[in-house]
């Protein structure tokens, strides 16, 4: 992301985010994106089952700049998630709890 970009999201830049050591290291895609209704913390997952240990904390204009694919959630709504099967594929929304298993034909 360049510094002439508008900043699309509502957050600014520097919230911090969580997301995953395997994402950060490239061995997985970021594949599920969670904007808390409670609290509006994000995370950028790769819908895997998730350890403690795995998280890490990055900014919001970081994880963005790592993945520009992002930024077409920069609208998800409190509550929303958004996945998809592969880094290629386009974004699928929904509102509330994520499903365990996650189908982009419909969860």
């Amino acid at each position: 992301m360049t510094l002439d970009m508008q900043w699309p999201f509502a957050d600014p830049p520097e919230t911090a985010v969580f997301t995953l050591d395997r994402i950060l290291d490239g061995e997985t895609p970021v594949l599920l994106v969670t904007h808390d209704e409670e609290d509006g913390s994000w995370q950028f997952l790769d819908g895997e089952h998730v350890f403690e240990e795995d998280a890490r904390v990055v900014s919001l204009g970081e994880i963005v700049q790592f993945d520009s694919t992002l930024m077409d959630l920069a609208d998800l709504p409190l509550g929303g998630f958004a996945w998809r099967s592969g880094p290629a594929d386009p974004w699928t929304r929904g509102e509330g709890e994520p499903p365990v298993v996650l189908d982009p034909q419909g969860a």
